[in-house]
């Protein structure tokens, strides 16, 4: 083979490597808004933490919602008290959790859904899953996720990121309810 025609094989090769690339971006950055709670769990299955043999959740529902978050189905992140709420049309709390912020923080007000990725690596380098994004904090992307290892970020860290992490049941639980341009109220 000639220099030149390798020349042309080299940069078809990278040009095709970069379309699949970009494809794969896009359909991950475009998960469909489908839900896992379709899903029956096996009469094997351990059930998840926070809830009963039945799949019921158990969580902690006696911290009420604060009481300007507004109204209607919503998801609801106070900063200082570090925790959400998963809050039906009709005003209950269907799940309440504790989270663990990263570095950057959204101001309080009122925000939608505006992406949504079953799993990718966050920007911390760990590989997360149900990623709920829905603001834009000092040039960082925010969003609630859950690290497929568990862990959690380091709030002193220097590195500006923004994933606000639940643990795994919580995600699955925040992914099931925070479809795209639900509402999502943080607080102070």
């Amino acid at each position: 083979m000639s220099a030149k025609s390798s020349s042309i094989v080299t940069a078809l090769t990278t040009v095709a490597l970069a379309a699949v690339g970009f494809l794969a971006y896009q359909a991950s950055a475009s998960a469909p808004d489908h839900t896992t709670a379709d899903k029956k769990p096996s009469s094997t299955a351990s059930p998840a933490p926070g809830q009963g043999k039945d799949g019921a959740d158990r969580q902690k529902t006696e911290v009420p919602v604060p009481a300007d978050s507004g109204e209607g189905e919503r998801v609801v992140y106070a900063l200082g008290a570090r925790r959400v709420w998963l809050v039906t049309a009709d005003g209950k709390v269907k799940r309440t959790y504790e989270v663990t912020p990263s570095t950057v923080s959204p101001a309080p007000g009122t925000y939608k859904v505006s992406g949504r990725t079953l799993k990718l690596t966050g920007s911390d380098g760990v590989p997360v899953e149900h990623v709920v994004r829905f603001a834009m904090a000092d040039g960082v992307v925010v969003g609630f996720s859950a690290a497929v290892d568990g862990s959690m970020p380091d709030p002193g860290a220097t590195k500006k990121t923004g994933g606000i992490r639940e643990s795994r049941a919580d995600g699955t639980a925040m992914w099931d309810f925070a479809l795209h341009k639900t509402k999502i109220v943080v607080v102070k």
